[in-house]
């Protein structure tokens, strides 16, 4: 069974979810959880339930265990930022250090790199061919919950006037709703990438046009927080088999490249530079 949850609390959320009802056959299951209708669906051979949080989705720590911990969960969800740009995004979520915002300290949730990337390449789809004036964007891994289950965000931002365009929602409802139709166990390897920005255009590059799978994202500011301890939980808690690590070079602080570069010897994963 394949989880989508939004919050009530959040404005993107629930237009996103309501784009996901207005387009796929989901029906009340006359369940309720936290108060709020639980929908279901069978498409594609995939049982999906779609479900309406009473907080916010960061904090949604105990969610799995109330669906049998489903294979998939996928969180709709606003995007902010501080510049209000425009941005159709997806990530995985997971704290590299204290749990400021939900989840559990230095802990991931699993990252699962071809859902996420099927999704970035639906995003990307859905902004040409409904022309949508926003970016698409791939995110480093951040907040809560930490997930010991496959977990994605795909997100609306990022601001209140991208929250309530129904267009754009709809555009995330389907490219989530299209990487949980085809999603299957998959023998492609992912990366893990390092460095660079919390939007990394030059992974999101590679991912759009080199079809690279990232599973987690860690970003610059995060990696006076790393250890070899984190860059392995990186590997193991990523759906897909992790065989190598990009690193954003120029996107590396300078005091940090020999600790990383040590960090990733001792996990013996093998690296490449761009």
């Amino acid at each position: 069974m394949i989880l989508v949850a939004a919050s009530i609390k959040d404005m993107a959320g629930v237009n996103i979810a309501k784009q996901v009802l207005n387009n796929y056959p989901f029906a009340e299951t006359g369940e309720t959880y936290q108060e709020n209708l639980v929908y279901s669906a069978e498409i594609n051979v995939k049982q999906i339930r779609l479900v309406t949080l009473k907080d916010e989705a960061i904090y949604a720590q105990n969610l799995p265990e109330h669906f049998g911990n489903p294979e998939l969960v996928v969180f709709l969800s606003r995007h902010s930022s501080q510049s209000g740009k425009p941005t159709l995004s997806v990530h995985a979520p997971g704290n590299f250090a204290d749990a400021e915002l939900g989840g559990l300290p230095r802990t991931l949730s699993i990252a699962p790199a071809k859902a996420m990337h099927d999704a970035l390449k639906t995003l990307g789809h859905f902004k040409t061919e409904m022309k949508l004036d926003y970016e698409v964007s791939y995110e480093c891994t951040h907040h809560g919950p930490s997930l010991n289950v496959p977990t994605m965000f795909v997100e609306l931002g990022s601001s209140p006037q991208q929250w309530s365009d129904s267009k754009a929602a709809e555009a995330v409802a389907k490219a989530a709703m299209e990487a949980i139709i085809n999603i299957q166990v998959s023998d492609q390897t992912a990366v893990l990438g390092v460095g660079g920005p919390h939007y990394n255009p030059k992974f999101t590059k590679m991912a759009l046009e080199n079809d690279t799978l990232f599973g987690h994202i860690i970003p610059k500011y995060a990696l006076s927080h790393v250890d070899d301890e984190m860059l392995q939980q990186c590997v193991e808690r990523t759906r897909e088999k992790v065989d190598h690590a990009i690193l954003d070079w120029k996107g590396i602080k300078g005091e940090d490249k020999p600790k990383i570069l040590a960090e990733l010897a001792e996990i013996n994963l093998p690296y490449q530079k761009f």
